[in-house]
């Protein structure tokens, strides 16, 4: 092995041990000793952990590979609005659920996103629990799975390491952590990754600034193509022209902030923190660092050009060549000398951060669906704290066994469910959690409804509308988020109004 790779190696290992060793060290602390401990971490988080382990869980592998891929290949526009939808759906969802949510969540007393729905509406029968719980396996499984087969491409790409290996010793660290330490040790271990991310995004684009010739350079070679630097068209790299980025792709691109309100591993932190007066400053936090890291992304990719327009990587014409951009940064700055290595493999472990910081949130909320919800909340089975705690470490096992069958195919396209996992849960969480907080008319039947639509027509607009193209070439997460709105007033009006013992706890919530 070459010293460049020793070097890397050393700096990803020791970056996987610490890991493993606050997941330990949380255990040690009893934070798995408990339901409300394990899934919650006893309310009791800081508030630059929560934004940061909230921000972190949501930006996947796309924050170091999707994003950059997008901007290498057709310019600002694409990431652009995306990134631009992200950060307003960011700020408002914590400026208009975090509290409200918090202090809902404790009246109702409630551990769970799905819990949390059923407490709400007095569903003796637990019907909206176990709906919650299923959405979330149907969709967080493979979502976790394209987080897995991240680690063993990574590996596999750079060190020629077998993939299957690779991915196993990747979902085996995650997993570790996430059943030895439960909730807080999954949200500690977030705040380091988003550190190691924010290194990593800092440290390439000084970096590429330098293989490319200077910053004059990247913006010559930017402007060179038509529509690269334009918000309102794209670049094709295979014809090297430019074509128009209309207002109906604006609209759709932008939907992907409508996510963020049903996002249960994010939402789980508003409900977490110790002091919701602490939510202003955790939400200052989380809207600045996503703003920084998306812009840097997005600049990365265009940075990226240029060192190939100066051949010091290849030119790439695929998604999934560009897609790689860091990844060749980070392996040209560890040819250099051995502690320049060290810090490509902190890059490159930015990298592996990003991938893991939203898988064991997954593991995690899908546990608790599991285990929590339909075990013991909808099926009624008796267990012990042991035997809950157990059942639930069991239960993130088998969802890490599943996805990584799921993942085994290294060519298998799992990253596009990413897209639609974050559509569906928008769609059947994003409509309900707003009315449920929001409009005290909001009834049980309003909610099924919303909740089943939303998720229903996810599948309709992917699958059966989109495909006409044209007007209705529209981010499915979109028109269902609307169908679902909609579903939730209609049935709540055309049904009776909810008790008055669930109308005074609404209003006893306050501002």
């Amino acid at each position: 092995m070459l010293s460049g790779q020793i070097g890397i190696v050393a700096a990803i290992i020791i970056y996987l041990l610490g890991m493993i060793y606050v997941g330990f060290y949380f255990s040690k602390k009893g934070s798995g000793n408990s339901a409300d401990e394990f899934y919650l971490g006893g309310r009791k988080l800081g508030p630059l952990v929560t934004a940061m382990s909230a921000e972190a869980s949501d930006m996947s592998s796309w924050l170091l590979m999707g994003l950059p891929g997008v901007a290498y290949l057709s310019g600002i526009a694409d990431a652009g609005w995306t990134a631009i939808g992200l950060a307003v759906g960011t700020y408002l969802n914590w400026l208009i659920v975090a509290k409200r949510l918090r202090r809902y969540s404790v009246a109702c007393d409630a551990i769970t996103i799905p819990d949390f729905f059923s407490r709400r509406y007095r569903d003796d029968k637990n019907i909206l629990m176990c709906i919650a719980a299923i959405i979330i396996l149907i969709f967080f499984i493979p979502y976790t799975a394209s987080g897995f087969k991240a680690v063993g491409t990574l590996f596999s790409s750079l060190f020629g390491a077998e993939y299957h290996t690779a991915m196993i010793i990747g979902a085996i660290v995650i997993v570790g952590y996430t059943v030895l330490g439960g909730f807080m040790a999954v949200s500690t271990t977030d705040l380091i990754q988003s550190i190691v991310m924010s290194i990593a995004l800092v440290v390439i684009v000084f970096y590429g600034i330098h293989l490319a010739g200077g910053w004059d350079a990247v913006v010559t070679n930017a402007e060179s193509l038509k529509g690269y630097l334009s918000m309102t068209a794209m670049h094709d790299m295979a014809t090297g022209e430019s074509t128009p980025y209309g207002f109906i792709t604006i609209l759709s691109t932008t939907a992907w902030g409508l996510g963020y309100f049903g996002m249960p591993h994010i939402l789980l932190r508003f409900m977490a923190i110790g002091d919701e007066n602490k939510l202003k400053t955790s939400r200052r936090i989380a809207s600045v660092w996503v703003v920084i890291s998306m812009f840097v992304a997005i600049l990365i990719g265009i940075i990226g050009y240029s060192v190939s327009t100066a051949g010091r990587i290849p030119m790439f014409a695929t998604s999934s060549e560009s897609e790689t951009i860091v990844i060749r940064l980070a392996g040209s700055l560890g040819t250099h000398n051995f502690l320049l290595s060290l810090v490509a493999g902190v890059v490159l472990a930015g990298i592996l951060a990003c991938t893991m910081s939203t898988a064991d949130s997954q593991l995690l909320t899908a546990a608790s669906g599991v285990s929590q919800n339909l075990l013991q909340d909808f099926l009624k089975i008796k267990l012990s704290s042991k035997a809950s705690m157990m059942a639930a470490r069991l239960t993130v096992v088998a969802i890490a066994v599943v996805s990584v069958a799921l993942a085994w195919d290294p060519n298998s396209s799992v990253f596009y469910i990413v897209s639609f996992a974050w559509a569906g849960f928008g769609a059947a969480f994003g409509p309900v959690m707003l009315f449920s907080l929001f409009w005290k008319r909001t009834n049980f039947a309003g909610a099924l409804a919303g909740m089943i639509s939303g998720g229903v027509m996810i599948f309709v607009w992917k699958f059966i509308v989109r495909p006409l193209g044209g007007a209705w070439n529209i981010y499915e997460l979109l028109p269902a988020f609307l169908v679902g709105c909609l579903a939730i007033v209609i049935v709540s009006l055309a049904t009776a109004a909810p008790s008055k013992e669930i109308c005074d706890e609404f209003d006893s919530i306050g501002k």
